[in-house]
C-alpha cells in the first residue's frame, strides 16, 4: 500500500511540477530507509527504434530514483527546501531490453542532505549513484550506472 501511495505521489508530482514524467509512466516498488527503486516499463512510449528503453525514458527514471526519495524526505522535514539536479552522467552498459527498475541504494545520503539543509540556509550539494537493471533479462547486472549531484537550498533560511 505504501508503494501505491508514493507511486500516485510520484506522478502527482509530476502532474504539477514535470509533465514529462508522466509520459513515462512510473510506479514504485520499492521506497525503503536504504534503497528507493523505481520501474519505468518498456512500451511504445519508452521503447526506441531498436527495441530497446530511450536515451531520454533511462536519463527519466535516474533522476527520478533520487529525486523521488529526495521529495518524500523534504515533506518529511516540512520545510521549504527547493532541489535541483546540477549535474549528470551516466554509464550504459548493456541494452535495456525490458521494463527497467532503478535503483538509488543512497537514501540516507539523500535524508542526511535534507537534514542538513533544515538550518543550513546556503545551497548544500551531494554527488549520489544509482544503477539500473531490467529484472526479466539482466537481474544481477546493472544495464546502466549514473551519477547525479542533487542541489538543494532552504528558501525560509536567509542566506549568510
Amino acid at each position: 500500500m505504501k508503494n501505491l501511495k508514493l507511486t500516485a505521489f510520484v506522478n502527482l508530482y509530476g502532474l504539477l511540477k514535470i509533465p514529462l514524467v508522466l509520459f513515462v509512466s512510473p510506479r514504485v516498488v520499492e521506497a525503503g530507509d536504504k534503497k528507493f527503486i523505481l520501474k519505468i516499463p518498456l512500451s511504445y512510449r519508452t521503447k526506441n527504434h531498436l527495441g530497446s528503453m530511450y536515451f531520454g525514458a533511462l536519463g527519466i527514471g535516474a533522476e527520478l530514483s533520487i529525486a523521488a526519495a529526495a521529495v518524500v524526505a523534504i515533506t518529511e522535514s516540512k520545510q521549504k527546501i527547493d532541489f535541483i539536479f546540477k549535474d549528470f552522467s551516466g554509464q550504459y552498459i548493456k541494452r535495456a531490453d525490458g521494463d527497467v527498475h532503478f535503483i538509488c541504494d543512497e537514501v540516507e545520503a539523500v535524508k542526511a542532505l535534507i537534514e542538513e539543509a533544515k538550518t543550513n540556509p546556503n545551497r548544500l550539494e551531494r554527488k549520489l549513484k544509482g544503477y539500473a537493471v531490467v529484472p526479466k533479462t539482466h537481474p544481477t547486472e546493472p544495464v546502466m550506472t549514473y551519477e547525479l549531484t542533487l542541489s538543494v537550498r532552504n528558501r525560509s533560511l536567509k542566506t549568510v
